[in-house]
């Protein structure tokens, strides 16, 4: 449904035509977006890049709830009364985002049906997206949670074929993401390159391949054998 509605409507130039209080900002690879306990004022809109959405408990420790890329929005949770941020938006690598004022949402939302009908269809997808995240947590090995992280980085599913992760995601992003340690991640990296998952050349490549892993009811790496590998996989 969102495809069939981006083809119809193009929400970058209507944005661009939104008039004040929209602004392009440029980050760079490290830069927060926005940060855990700030006034939640803006809506965000992905135009280039990837950004990690992150947690940080009083006790330090951070966890990772998603990386979002292009065309996507973030900082949507002010428009429900949100006053502060409950996350940290982090760039991974040089983006663009259109920071747009909470009123000029609430006005668009209000006098643009086609933006409005995006707008809600995306937070729908979105929704779905964490209902599955969370039974991925539940239900899921590692292994399946690393294949599924993998393939959603490389938009598979979306129009096209999977595309190489340009984003410097690190072995400690990814294990706080689905929720194991980097030892694991690099075991099972390891494990997917071998067997012909990923490539790694200057940028990690996801084949569609390795979507077997992820509908595999038995973890397929375990026929493969599961000795250990050297850690020789530098993510960017």
């Amino acid at each position: 449904m969102v495809k069939s509605l981006v083809q119809e409507f193009d929400p970058k130039k209507f944005l661009a035509k939104v008039g004040g209080g929209r602004t392009i900002v440029t980050y760079r690879e490290g830069e927060p977006v926005f940060a855990q306990g700030d006034v939640a004022n803006e809506v965000f809109y992905l135009l280039k890049g990837k950004v990690k959405i992150g947690v940080t408990s009083k006790q330090g420790k951070e966890g990772v709830i998603a990386i979002l890329g292009k065309d996507e929005f973030l900082g949507e949770g002010c428009l429900a009364g949100q006053s502060k941020r409950i996350s940290t938006a982090t760039a991974l690598g040089d983006c663009e985002v259109m920071r747009i004022e909470k009123a000029a949402v609430v006005r668009v939302l209000r006098e643009e049906p086609a933006f409005s009908e995006l707008f809600v269809a995306y937070l729908l997808m979105r929704t779905i997206r964490v209902e599955a995240d969370l039974v991925d947590q539940l239900f899921n090995s590692s292994e399946k949670r690393l294949a599924r992280a993998l393939l959603l980085l490389a938009n598979f599913g979306k129009e096209g074929r999977p595309e190489p992760i340009l984003a410097k995601v690190s072995q400690e992003t990814l294990a706080d993401m689905i929720g194991t340690t980097r030892s694991r991640v690099s075991f099972f990296m390891n494990k997917f390159r071998k067997l012909g998952f990923i490539t790694y050349n200057g940028k990690l490549e996801v084949h569609s391949s390795l979507l077997s892993v992820v509908l595999n009811e038995k973890p397929l790496l375990r026929k493969h054998g599961a000795s250990r590998l050297p850690d020789d996989i530098k993510l960017p």
